[in-house]
């Protein structure tokens, strides 16, 4: 514990270091990079705020990413209302057409252990660098003050979707917001369009669940009477 106290500053500098260099390259250093450089860099406890920072221009799509891409996975109970909390937060921004990202002190102030950052992060890397290689700009007419909020407003319905207590009903929703999360970070429209057609399917598998429970509900109440 007292050497990983004295390499905080020094994990410190050299993230600053890295972001002041590639936040407003040209050429930006892929996702990938950036969050495993987070996970080895950071403090202890890395604060969501300190995502923000990290991310800057970028924060919106990084912090859907971070908050969506595990519900795509069986979670314990409970697990999706906690990620979506935050998340609804960050798609309502977007869908207001926010261009930065605010965090409420408590929000911001939240924190995961860095070891568990970098446990999550470690199993998401070899499936985002596969996704990475083939994402890049392109149909970027799809991108724009009007598109990112309905992106933001479909993100938002989906991440209210999460805390919905359906089995294994938040792996859609998060593989959806999880493709958008990518078209902003790379501004690649054939993500977006991939988003568009995964929240359709989760909102229409949601709808047609929906009603089977409503008109089994209803079966039953008459059966009783």
């Amino acid at each position: 514990m007292a050497n990983d106290s004295e390499n905080l500053p020094s994990r410190r500098a050299r993230l600053t270091a890295f972001l002041a260099r590639h936040s407003n390259a040209e050429r930006p250093a892929r996702f990938s990079t950036m969050l495993r450089l987070v996970g080895e860099e950071a403090d202890e406890r890395i604060k969501l705020s300190t995502l923000v920072d990290a991310f800057q221009d970028r924060a919106f799509g990084a912090l859907m990413f971070i908050l969506a891409a595990p519900n795509a996975i069986p979670l314990p109970p409970g697990t999706s209302a906690v990620l979506g909390l935050p998340l609804v937060l960050v798609s309502a921004q977007l869908a207001l057409g926010h261009r930065r990202l605010w965090l409420p002190a408590a929000l911001a102030s939240r924190t995961i252990p860095r070891q568990d950052f970098q446990s999550l992060v470690g199993r998401a890397l070899p499936v985002l660098r596969r996704v990475e290689r083939v994402l890049a700009p392109r149909l970027t007419v799809l991108f724009g003050p009007v598109s990112e909020r309905l992106i933001g407003s479909i993100c938002l319905l989906l991440a209210i979707v999460l805390f919905l207590p359906i089995p294994l009903g938040n792996m859609l929703p998060g593989i959806a917001v999880s493709l958008f999360a990518l078209a902003l970070l790379q501004r690649d429209g054939v993500a977006a369009l991939a988003g568009w057609l995964a929240a359709a399917v989760s909102l229409g598998l949601l709808v047609a669940v929906s009603g089977a429970l409503w008109a089994a509900t209803k079966a039953f109440i008459h059966a009783l009477m």
